[in-house]
């Protein structure tokens, strides 16, 4: 079972290269704070904008650093299904343990297209592999009759859950197997979904307060409700914040005037946050520490 809180790991930039070192300190500062497990190359890692040479070598460094100490699943996604098959041979010499790969986007495929696809991504592989369903972004959504029937493939072992209805997630959360993993990818959800059942989550604002998210979780597997709700509650004005301007450049000021990183630099399109959305993430932070 895939459970407990991911962090899909950002992608630190200095001077337009990967800033490998700053990635490495990221990666050890959210072991000791106890994530429980890693993803890579995500669009909050701005996956689109990196090369294969540095995909593969973020890959590498990742296993390298992370030792065995957390899964790693790595972002392996496209709307071509033979561009996927391709980059699992690729990348097959490294030793991570899964793949979340995102539904196809822009060229919409009907839903017989989408389950032939993950069929087809599953049969390329002999590690676990995570759906990730992102209907904003992709421009379709893969249905829970779908998904469902997807689930009963041996490695596909769960789902990043960001259909935006919360409909749909608590009716998956109703209807899905046992041993089928539904994570959510929606921030703001996260204490809902965990109330109603999600294994966990998989969520980019936990970069920032990440032991009130890690906290949220360890209330909720001692089925302590009021104690996850009272952990949950400084996080819910900052999720906002967070996603008030493109995903991850709040993000990457923030740890950037943590010192984690040495730039908050972002790769066009993305540029940096407003000093408006700056000086609001910094108010919050200043006021947390004088309270």
């Amino acid at each position: 079972m895939i459970t407990g809180l991911w962090l899909p790991i950002v992608t630190p930039f200095k001077d337009g290269a990967v800033d490998f070192k700053s990635y490495e300190r990221l990666i050890e500062h959210y072991l000791a704070l106890g994530i429980d497990g890693l993803f890579p190359l995500g669009t909050t890692g701005e996956s689109p904008t990196l090369d294969e040479a540095e995909s593969d070598e973020l890959v590498e460094r990742t296993v390298a650093t992370v030792a065995g100490r957390v899964p790693v699943f790595v972002g392996v996604g496209s709307n071509a299904t033979a561009k996927v098959e391709k980059a699992l041979r690729r990348l097959e010499r490294h030793a991570f343990d899964g793949i979340v790969s995102v539904c196809p986007y822009y060229n919409r495929p009907s839903q017989d297209g989408l389950v032939a696809h993950f069929r087809a991504i599953a049969a390329a592989t002999d590690r676990d592999v995570l759906i990730y369903n992102i209907p904003y972004r992709t421009a379709v959504n893969l249905a829970n009759d779908s998904l469902l029937e997807l689930a009963e493939v041996k490695n596909i072992v769960g789902v990043k859950d960001s259909s935006g209805s919360i409909a749909q997630s608590l009716e998956l959360l109703a209807r899905k197997p046992a041993d089928f993993s539904v994570l959510t990818g929606e921030d703001a959800l996260y204490f809902t979904m965990m109330a109603n059942g999600a294994e966990g989550g998989i969520l980019a604002a936990s970069h920032v307060m990440t032991e009130r998210f890690i906290e949220v979780g360890r209330r909720f597997a001692k089925d302590d409700v009021a104690g996850a709700r009272a952990a949950w509650a400084p996080l819910a004005p900052l999720v906002p914040l967070l996603f008030a301007e493109a995903n991850p450049m709040p993000i990457k000021h923030l740890l950037w005037r943590q010192g984690l990183i040495a730039s908050p630099e972002c790769r066009l399109p993305l540029t940096r946050i407003s000093d408006g959305l700056a000086r609001r993430l910094d108010s919050f932070f200043a006021e947390r520490r004088a309270a």
